[in-house]
């Protein structure tokens, strides 16, 4: 670890002892208990990723080349041809196992629907064809943009049948979001909703689709779900209703032979310019790596498991952990549409016990906002059938990962936490359930086949202690490329450090080896020459008693250059600032991980800014810190938040 007084790395700050080895129950039936997966991809990645590839998926046409790897661009299972939506649904059918559920949808209003594979199959061929009657060909690109629903799932397949690249864009985003997508992907038509039901109302998608429509130049035309029920504009010639279309179309779409390296989806994420970034996966590696990682790291039995991914298909881990690697293993998946708080707190663990869900995975952001909730929640319902749970999105505090194991899991399952891009594809650093013995925070080591590396400042491998993640080799998932950008490409992951991926990340190195994600080194705060990162500060606040949430940033400050600000929820029961006070936190901070942490300044606040997914703007949090305008708030759940807390802030600053 680089001299701390340099500045020329993260200072890793927070110390967890408490380790979970796997139980007996789990080691009995997991599909792994032991290192075999490491050591045989240790000893060849390449022939490790070509048997995955081999054994869980069916190829039209074998590869000749396992990997083209030529600097910053990587080619995987060359020559090889295969069909996503195939892969997802036809060879299940084939295999006797058209009966098999493959989603059960629940509405928020407390509507159902049960798909099973053949159903999909039959549905997925029937809007495929109707796609092709709109003229949509192989290498057309798609825009969808829907709630979430199982027509999502659907028409993602139905692009991925007939070789369309589909670009998903979250139906929380405004028009101009849309627009901004649609206009980057040249995207030929665009798939929406009239609305969806969201916090016991309809949200009208419709309108906004018409709007970005408008704006953009290359949509010919726009197929409408009937969802929400509400009123929309039809306009003739252009528009057309999803249900006529599939009633219309013939029932059988042969699947199109598609190249390991085609262009599957496109899926556009934030960047530092603001300009959304098209991230661009393929074919057969990316299928290949969210197949075997979702098997692995929910040790999935597909026959008996019932497993539950709580994300927005609008986000890679919708995609990658809704869609394509639970169809891909035959797996049965809930999917539903609505908020974790409708029409009570505990909707989501009454979804947990009505289809008895065995692997479940959610956000921290979620599961904070449980805390906050209280246990009494959960209590209402059986949460016994649960055997795996997980956790994405952001690095999970250890009283958060605690609070989950104990509270949701029983004190007995696994907690899988797991780090991973929208670059990424798919799942790189988990523990794997029967394998690992986990740490409260700590995603724990790289997935076999995945090369991972901390880095200093100057890019010297840490052997311990803090620092900047890197990847070393080439993996099936990983990104392509940025749509029409090569360059940013090239400067954007592959430019700081020479023949690494930096993702971007923040982490440290225990003495036992464990990685800790650290969040994203832009969110690092420089205090008196002290690089330390938001998340260690946040985990010190969320082990208080009576904290429930916190979100950390740094501000300018004449004296140490950025001062620590933080803002925090407290837990149900304790919202009485005379019994909590706010030196009683600033010391907690002190004590657990050291006085140079101890924040400035600290805002208690019924709520945090958060995206419909669930991420913390801590951006708007800066915002208020420093006294700024605050910039766009549309993505926000719920944006009074921020007018709430900024009027706090300046009201009433606590602060030393």
């Amino acid at each position: 670890m680089a001299d701390d007084s340099t500045g020329q790395t993260l200072h890793a700050l927070a110390d967890e002892r408490r380790t979970f080895p796997p139980t007996e129950r789990i080691k009995a039936d997991a599909l792994t208990v032991d290192t075999s997966l490491y050591d045989e991809a240790a000893e060849d990645d390449e022939a490790f990723w070509a048997r995955q590839a081999a054994e869980l998926l069916d190829w039209d046409t074998e590869w000749t080349t396992v990997l083209d790897w030529q600097l910053p661009y990587a080619k995987w299972f060359v020559g090889g041809k295969l069909n996503v939506a195939a892969n997802c649904l036809d060879r299940h059918v084939a295999a006797g196992l058209g009966d098999r559920v493959a989603i059960h949808f629940e509405g928020e209003p407390g509507d159902t629907r049960t798909i099973t594979y053949a159903d999909l199959l039959a549905e997925v061929q029937r809007f495929a064809n109707a796609l092709k009657g709109l003229g949509v060909e192989k290498g057309d690109r798609v825009n969808i943009y829907l709630p979430m629903i199982p027509e999502a799932a659907i028409a993602m397949l139905a692009c991925a049948r007939i070789g369309a690249p589909h670009s998903v864009v979250f139906g929380g985003f405004s028009s101009q979001a849309l627009a901004d997508r649609i206009d980057d992907a040249e995207a030929k038509v665009l798939i929406t909703a009239d609305g969806g039901h969201r916090r016991g109302s309809v949200f009208p998608l419709k309108p906004a689709a018409d709007e970005a429509v408008e704006s953009t130049t290359t949509i010919e035309h726009v197929v409408v779900v009937k969802r929400g029920d509400n009123d929309v504009d039809m306009v003739d010639g252009r528009d057309h209703w999803y249900h006529e279309l599939v009633e219309a179309a013939d029932a059988d779409c042969p699947a199109e032979p598609m190249d390991s390296e085609d262009l599957l989806f496109l899926l556009y994420t934030s960047g530092t310019t603001g300009k959304p970034k098209g991230i661009m996966h393929t074919t057969g590696g990316y299928l290949t790596q969210v197949a075997f990682t979702h098997k692995y790291v929910f040790d999935l039995h597909a026959e008996t498991d019932v497993y539950w991914c709580t994300a927005d298909v609008g986000w890679v881990t919708g995609h990658s952990y809704i869609v394509y690697g639970p169809l891909a293993n035959a797996a049965t998946v809930v999917m539903y549409e609505g908020v974790p708080n409708y029409p009570g707190n505990d909707r989501f663990w009454d979804i947990v016990e009505k289809y008895k869900v065995t692997k479940l995975y959610t956000a921290p952001t979620a599961i904070r906002t449980f805390m906050k909730w209280g246990v009494e929640e959960p209590a209402k319902h059986d949460l016994t059938s649960l055997k795996v749970i997980g956790s994405v999105g952001e690095p999970i505090n250890p009283e958060a990962w605690m609070w989950y194991r104990e509270v949701i899991g029983g004190g007995e399952c696994p907690v899988v936490d797991t780090w991973w891009q929208t670059e990424t594809g798919g799942i790189m650093i988990s523990p794997l359930p029967g394998a690992t013995t986990t740490k409260p925070g700590s995603a724990t080591f790289p997935l076999p086949g995945i090369s991972v590396e901390v880095v200093d400042e100057a890019g010297n491998k840490v052997e311990r202690g803090g620092g900047y993640l890197t990847i070393t080799r080439p993996w099936p998932g990983m990104l392509r490329g940025i749509w029409r950008h090569p360059q940013r490409y090239h400067d954007a992951y592959w430019g700081r450090y020479p023949g690494r991926y930096f993702a971007g990340d923040g982490a440290k190195l225990d003495d036992d080896g464990y990685l800790w994600l650290l969040g994203r080194v832009d969110d690092v705060m420089n205090v008196s020459g002290h690089r330390i990162s938001t998340t260690e500060v946040e985990s010190a606040l969320v082990s208080h008693p009576a904290v429930a949430e916190a979100a950390v940033v740094g501000a300018t400050d004449t004296t140490t250059g950025q001062a620590i600000i933080a803002y925090v929820t407290l837990r149900s029961g304790a919202s009485d600032v005379q019994s909590v006070g706010i030196d009683d936190l600033r010391n907690h901070v002190a004590g657990e991980i050291g006085a140079i942490a101890k924040p400035k300044t600290i805002y208690l606040t019924p709520d945090l800014p958060k995206t419909r997914s669930g991420k913390i703007m801590r951006r708007l949090l800066r915002d208020i810190a420093e006294g700024r305008n605050l910039g766009d708030t549309t993505t926000l759940a719920d944006a009074s938040v921020v007018d709430e807390i900024a009027a706090r802030a300046t009201a009433t600053p606590q602060e030393d």
